[in-house]
């Protein structure tokens, strides 16, 4: 049978390319997103084995209603990927307000669905989490302090449920993908980035990592050496720089 999988956030950037790529590999695909005519063009262009679904990550109750609907279209879950998120990268609207949406849509509004997926899949018995996560949640950047900081908790968050799988009965994976730059609305017009890739390149390597299960993905697979760099360095010069 084929597998059934959600991508929540898939009318832009990688949610998109990544559901034209699950579904190209065989998924039945359910997407979700807050831009209804994106969704439509998502039906057309894939015509087949494509479920759509008005969701608004931040109203907490109705997403869930939203995610509930989805799967009762879909006849079942297997796998749900928590992508939507947002930024405020060298934007003029920085300050409390601006910090605030941003922790309510990549914090709170992945919290709430990731934790509902990870119940649902106890109840069934099988599942599998995704979280969309960054390379930016390994680092404090004071360009982009709640975006880091929000992909830090996300990675955290998601290896918090990875060790809760591990003990649970059913059998679930709890995968943190972790991309680069990569080609989207965000990244659109920014002048400073380096090892940006192409949009459906990143998509593929993330549907690699989903089919197998991964706990860890690095997107590309060469920013790992950013990571382990990054790591390496002590806060009194990361403070500095």
């Amino acid at each position: 049978m084929k597998k059934k999988i959600a991508i929540i956030g898939a009318t832009s950037g990688i949610g998109r390319a990544l559901t034209v790529e699950m579904h190209k590999r065989g998924f039945i695909v359910g997407a979700t997103g807050r831009r209804i005519e994106r969704l439509q063009e998502l039906e057309q262009q894939l015509q087949t084995h494509i479920h759509t679904q008005f969701m608004d990550v931040v109203e907490l109750d109705d997403a869930i209603d939203q995610l509930d609907q989805l799967k009762k279209d879909m006849g079942g879950l297997d796998i749900i990927v928590v992508n939507a998120g947002v930024s405020n990268y060298q934007k003029e609207s920085v300050g409390r307000q601006a910090d605030l949406h941003v922790i309510n849509v990549n914090v709170r509004g992945f919290a709430n669905l990731a934790s509902y997926s990870f119940n649902l899949f106890e109840e069934q018995g099988h599942g599998q989490i995704v979280g969309i996560s960054s390379v930016a949640g390994l680092f404090g950047w004071g360009l982009n302090i709640p975006y880091n900081a929000s992909k830090s908790f996300m990675n955290t968050y998601l290896q918090g449920y990875r060790q809760k799988a591990n003990h649970s009965d059913a059998d679930i994976s709890v995968s943190t993908i972790m991309p680069g730059f990569v080609e989207s609305e965000m990244t659109e017009g920014k002048r400073d980035l380096f090892w940006v890739q192409e949009t459906e390149k990143a998509a593929k390597q993330i549907a690699d990592a989903i089919e197998r299960k991964k706990h860890e993905a690095y997107i590309t697979k060469r920013w790992r050496l950013v990571g382990w760099f990054v790591k390496l360095i002590p806060n009194w010069m990361w403070n500095r720089m």
